[in-house]
């Protein structure tokens, strides 16, 4: 139960600069990543377990299908399948797969999500408020915990009906299930989803609410469409990897896996630990065979596999390859996905490789799946700012959305007094199970561990720039704030940006410079940079300009005291540094109203100039 720690004086580590602290712990993360107890990496692999054995517990109920203890006789149906994906569905959007427990700062409790979809009074972001009807507000409403509990009504009513008796040549006369029964699931999960995206985004639209789609097509149209899911995730999944960030995921990922020892061995993914901690030649050579296997092997396997020898290699292969992802236990841990991955190799590919392409009888299902599989995720890639890097299918490769929270004085105590919520803030979850030192510690693992990565050098740049210095300031990574306010988070920097602190100063009304968030955007595909964005919770948006991407590729993951971090093209609204006689509205150059800096990235004279920006270049 006892983490491991960087071998350090707690009352000496709170009175270091944050820069220090972030350098001991960056260092400490090279070796021992996040320091988890055994027991943490228990409880994944026991919730493992019982999600595949409750799958095959409640697919082995339906008529005709076999009992439990011989499913050699029936893995293989393909009602089995359409079973898996609304299993599955329904298991994320109870908050039990990704996104849940201590590896997403979930201590004690470890799964709250549905205690807080279940809860009127919680917050609750509408993804287009502006735009659809009945979708306003930011309070969950009755009407949103009754449409949340259709979603998990008629999910398990699905899991309940027998197949049609249809006979699917090859295999048994259980049949498929009837596809009407699927549009309650389709309807309340789609309305719920207009009124708070993080439901949606938790259940996993982009894939499960899309195959359930795919039920409304015979058989062997509906398993061509799910084999091209499947390439659709694969696809975007490479396509996401094609930048400059995966390198430095692949080295933190395997420097926090608990099963890459010894030391030296992680070691070697830096260049010169403890001194250079950018990443070696070696995570780049890995995230490059993650790529090419991401695109070739799917494509393969979907266009030309028979069921033969090559067919079985090339299953075989990537079998390997997630069970290797499932293995480091990624943050966020996506673990049952990647189990959903391997069974969906083995029954797709394997025990049905006699359907294929060519045997494609519907364009229906091909303009069903364009704009999902297609149309998103290139605009996703496009403009990021649009679209979730879920849909977008841009998945665990360092380029997201991000944010970090800054709170002075008592601002972080009144966001937890003033909030709806189910549990407390990590940090107080862990001051439960801990002494306040090693609380203390550990919390601040997540900010190491976001340094690690690119974007948040980049971060570390821009909390200077705000802070100017100070060490007064609690510095907070947006994934732990959405954790406590929505329930729920996994790596979606649009669900801790400014709507959410407008959320958050609607319930606390804070004054200037409480609270700011800086978010920054991820890097379009056509782009070497990244914008970013500068909030005051009772100004609005004080700052807006870009960072570039290569100006974060060579910096530690800790501050310095060199000269700064470049931004770009900066524009300023208000100002940094708030004076006393600063309060919202009471201004002509109030948010939204400064006027732009130059084009060489010097903010506007007045109001809106704040603090100098740090090495700002042309």
């Amino acid at each position: 139960m006892n983490p491991q720690l960087p071998p350090v004086d707690a009352s000496t580590f709170r009175t270091l600069p944050r820069g220090e602290r972030v350098q001991i712990l960056t260092r400490h993360w090279v070796e021992h990543g996040f320091g988890t107890p055994y027991a943490v990496y228990l409880f994944y692999v026991v919730k493992c377990l019982l999600y595949a054995g409750g799958a095959a517990w409640v697919i082995s109920l339906t008529p005709g299908l076999g009992p439990l203890t011989d499913p050699a006789a029936w893995w293989s149906e393909p009602i089995v399948y359409q079973k898996l994906i609304v299993f599955t569905l329904l298991y994320e959007v109870l908050g039990l797969g990704c996104g849940s427990g201590p590896l997403t700062s979930r201590f004690n409790p470890p799964i709250v999500a549905p205690l807080y979809w279940l809860r009127p009074g919680t917050v609750r972001l509408p993804p287009w408020p502006d735009k659809v009807p009945l979708t306003r507000g930011d309070r969950r409403a009755p009407a949103d915990v009754v449409l949340y509990a259709a979603v998990l009504a008629s999910a398990v009513w699905l899991l309940s009906r027998p197949g049609d008796g249809t006979t699917v040549k090859g295999f048994g006369d259980v049949g498929l299930l009837d596809p009407l029964a699927a549009v309650p699931l389709v309807v309340s999960l789609a309305v719920l989803g207009l009124r708070d995206k993080t439901l949606f985004l938790a259940a996993r639209g982009e894939q499960y609410w899309l195959s359930l789609l795919i039920f409304f097509f015979p058989y062997p149209d509906m398993f061509i469409g799910f084999k091209l899911v499947m390439l659709g995730l694969w696809w975007g999944a490479a396509t996401s990897k094609l930048n400059h960030h995966f390198p430095f995921v692949v080295a933190t990922m395997m420097s926090n896996a608990p099963l890459v020892r010894p030391a030296r061995l992680k070691r070697l993914l830096y260049r010169d630990h403890p001194h250079d901690l950018r990443p070696s030649r070696l995570p780049f050579l890995l995230a490059h065979v993650g790529t090419v296997t991401e695109y070739a092997v799917p494509f393969y396997l979907v266009f030309f596999g028979d069921g033969g020898f090559w067919t079985w290699a090339a299953l075989i292969y990537l079998v390997v390859f997630h069970t290797h992802i499932f293995s480091t236990v990624p943050m966020g841990v996506p673990l049952e996905w990647n189990i959903f991955f391997v069974f969906s190799l083995f029954h797709l590919f394997g025990a049905h490789a006699g359907v294929t392409v060519g045997d494609l009888g519907s364009p229906w299902l091909l303009a069903l799946l364009l704009p999902g599989l297609v149309v998103l995720p290139i605009l996703g890639n496009v403009r990021p700012d649009l679209v979730s890097f879920l849909p977008a299918m841009r998945y665990y490769a360092g380029n997201w959305a991000t944010s970090v929270w800054l709170f002075k004085g008592d601002a972080l105590d009144r966001l937890e007094a003033g909030l709806t919520t189910a549990s407390r803030l990590p940090a107080r979850q862990l001051e439960s199970l801990y002494d306040a030192d090693t609380a203390m510690v550990t919390g601040q693992k997540v900010f190491a561990w976001r340094s690690m990565h690119s974007h948040g050098r980049a971060h570390n740049g821009l909390v200077d720039r705000v802070t100017d210095g100070q060490d007064d300031i609690e510095v907070m990574d947006g994934e732990l704030v959405a954790g406590f306010a929505l329930g729920w988070n996994f790596g979606e920097g649009h669900l801790h940006d400014d709507q959410l602190l407008r959320a958050v100063q609607a319930r606390c009304g804070f004054a200037p410079g409480e609270v700011r968030v800086i978010c920054l955007e991820a890097q379009p595909i056509h782009r070497q940079t990244q914008d970013y964005q500068v909030h005051d919770a009772a100004l609005g948006l004080l700052e807006r300009g870009h960072v570039k991407v290569r100006d974060m590729l060579d910096r530690q993951p800790w501050p310095t005291d060199g000269p700064g971090y470049p931004v770009y093209d900066v524009e300023s609204f208000g100002p940094l540094r708030p004076s006393a006689g600063d309060l919202p509205g009471t201004s002509a150059e109030g948010p939204g109203a400064g006027t732009a800096g130059e084009s060489s990235g010097t903010p506007a004279e007045g109001p809106g100039a704040g603090v100098p920006p740090r090495g700002t270049t042309a």
